[in-house]
């Protein structure tokens, strides 16, 4: 099993959340982050008497999926069909090995808790 983070744009999440539900992988937590990376940030302001500023940390959402090894490719591929833009900013993903997953409501494990 491994854990599927990808921070993305906030305008992308539904073109992703339902991408990712049409290849089968439903279950998903989402978090709105804010970050910066080689984009830096927007520069903002400097209209009717009030200075430029400089906007560092852009606000995101991370999606956090636990997925089969065998549809971990298939959740990689997915989230850079629909959050891509081509465009600076667009995210990064990162993948973990899940030792393991523990359903609390019947306490099956594994596979079988997902």
């Amino acid at each position: 099993m491994n854990k599927v983070e990808a921070i993305i744009r906030p305008e992308k999440l539904n073109d992703v959340k339902e991408a990712l539900v049409a290849v089968g992988l439903v279950g998903l937590n989402v978090v709105n982050v804010t970050g910066r990376g080689a984009q830096r940030g927007v520069t903002a302001g400097g209209s009717r008497g009030v200075g430029r500023y400089e906007i560092d940390m852009l606000p995101k959402v991370k999606l956090e999926l636990v997925v089969q090894d065998d549809a971990t490719q298939t959740a990689v591929d997915t989230i850079i069909e629909h959050a891509r833009t081509g465009n600076i900013g667009d995210g990064k993903i990162f993948i973990y090995p899940v030792s393991s997953v523990i359903k609390v409501r019947t306490g099956e494990t594994g596979d079988e808790a997902l």
